[in-house]
Parts: structure tokens; sequence; C-alpha cells
């Protein structure tokens, strides 16, 4: 069962003279650890930023505005989490390990007093949670997020999460630094995949510089890279989950023509055929040269069942 924790003794987010958060160092991450007994693990992409210019950057990068309500992922022991607090009207930082989740809240009223009013922590984990249970965590809608996402889940839950909150308007992850390249891609690039066209349904994403593996206690063997979004509206009025089928099906085999790519999800390569050309798609055209808009087109001229073909 999900779990929020505020701050203990907190003062409250309004008072006007609070003093700044003292930042997380390679020392005060490995002490942190130690008190908690903690031995971060592969599975959970448990990597911790030590460095407090890499934070402060990654917070100026983010562009938040004061009245923003933040959503983290992973806050780990709170280095991230500490500069936030200072940027943002609140954070809600979603933790899916108990034990750090619990020790959020005394890090925070210990290192920054005079915010932690601002924090809110959620015990879940952010692949499972929906807006509903993000919302009534936070105490309002979270307008951004921002985040160090675990390795092995950064795409999925970024993707999950632009679904569940349309309130969501813009944000900044650090993901591994090959992830990052292909959340940006254009099409037409080496990179640009099933991660780029899902993406580009909901925002506008812009890469926005690396981040060197150093910085990170335990050292991953991957560097990192900054990935900024911006929401959009979706580029037609179809249904998300039926353009998201035609991306599958198209990358399933990247190297196929559409035509041949989409022959199951079609029906026949005939059928495929039909549906690109009354979409205005090439149909010997491959998934790597279209755009969302595309996909999108295609969604739409695939009859519905029953009608004639």
């Amino acid at each position: 069962m999900a779990v929020v924790l505020v701050a203990a003794g907190a003062r409250l987010s309004n008072d006007p003279t609070p003093a700044g958060p003292a930042l997380l160092g390679p020392a005060e991450v490995r002490s942190l650890a130690s008190r908690l007994h903690l031995r971060p693990t592969k599975r959970l992409g448990q990597n911790f930023v030590h460095d407090a210019n890499t934070v402060r950057r990654i917070v100026a990068t983010a562009g938040l505005d004061p009245a923003d309500v933040v959503l983290e992922v992973g806050p780990g022991l709170g280095s991230l989490t500490l500069a936030l607090l200072a940027s943002a009207r609140r954070v809600l930082a979603v933790e899916i390990d108990p034990v750090l989740a619990a020790a959020l809240p005394s890090t925070v009223a210990d290192r920054a007093p005079g915010w932690a009013g601002r924090l809110r922590v959620l015990a879940a984990d952010a692949l499972r949670a929906d807006a509903g249970e993000l919302a009534a965590a936070a105490g309002a809608q979270p307008t951004a997020l921002v985040a160090n996402l675990p390795y092995n889940v950064g795409v999925p839950v970024l993707l999950h999460l632009l679904a569940e909150l349309s309130s969501l308007r813009r944000g900044l992850v650090m993901v591994q630094a090959e992830v990052a390249d292909r959340l940006a891609a254009p099409p037409g690039s080496r990179q640009y995949g099933v991660p780029s066209v899902k993406a580009a349904w909901f925002a506008e994403v812009r890469r926005a510089g690396p981040v060197p593996r150093g910085v990170f206690w335990p050292v991953p063997n991957v560097d990192s890279g900054l990935v900024t979004f911006t929401r959009r509206a979706p580029p037609a009025a179809v249904d998300r989950a039926a353009v998201f089928a035609v991306v599958d099906a198209a990358f399933a085999q990247r190297r196929k023509t559409l035509r041949a790519a989409l022959r199951t999800w079609a029906g026949s390569a005939a059928d495929a055929e039909r549906v690109l050309r009354a979409a205005g798609v090439d149909p010997s055209a491959r998934g790597e040269a279209l755009t969302i808009t595309d996909f999108a087109a295609i969604s739409a001229a695939r009859p519905v069942s029953g009608d004639a073909s």
C-alpha cells in the first residue's frame, strides 16, 4: 500500500526567510547510505548523484516556475530533492524503496528545514501510480516532472506519467545517454525509434546536455544525458493506443518496408498498402522515416471492423 510522508517538524512552505538547502556531497551521500545500511541495487537502478553542481544545473535547466508542483521519481537519498525544494511550490517524491522513502523526510528536515513543508513523499512504484493517487499525494496536480530516472525503466516511466498526468506541462529527466538520444531523435536518424515516436505524441523533446558517470555513487558503467520536454497537443483526434499499435508494428521489423511491416496489423500486405495510400504514406517507406503525425494518419485510415475495404 502506498504511503504519503511529510517531513517532521517542517516549517510552513511560505516561511519568508528559510535557510537555503544544504546539498549533498560525496561524504554526505556515503554517510547517509551507511546510516541506512544501504547497498545500492542494480535491480532498482540505484545510482545516487553526489555532485552539487550537477543538481543545480538540472534544476536551472528544468526552468521551473515558483508555482510548479514538481513530481520527482526515484529521489533516492535526496540529492536532487533538496535542490528542487527551493524552486517550486511543492515537490512530490515517489520512491519505490521503502527504506529510502521513510528516510527522505528526515533528511530534508535536517538539511533544509526552511523548505521542508514543501515536500511530500509517496512510497510507491511510479509505473503503477495513477493520476488520482499522485494528485492526492501531492495535494495538487503535478505540473512538472524533474527526475533522475532509473536506467532500467526510464522510458516506460516517462511515457506512463505523460499518459497519466495531462497536467504535466514541462520537465527534465536524466536517463542513460543512449536513451536520451533515442527520446530526442528526429525522423530519419539512426536513433529514431519507438521511444522517439511515442514521446513525440505528448511533447516536444530536446537533448539538454551530457552528464558524466563520475557524479554518481556507485559509478555506473555508462554516461547519462538530460532531456527536456514541453507538452503539446496530440497530433490528431485519434485513439493513442491505436496509434501506438501502428508504431510498435512498424518498428518490430524496422528494416522492412511499411507494406511488409504492417502486414499482420492490417490483415495482409495488400490491406496494409491500401491503408498507407489512403493515409498519404508511401508503402515502400520505412517506419524510421515517419513522424508521429504520419502514424496517426495511418491509424485513422484503417477501416473499422465491418467497413468495406
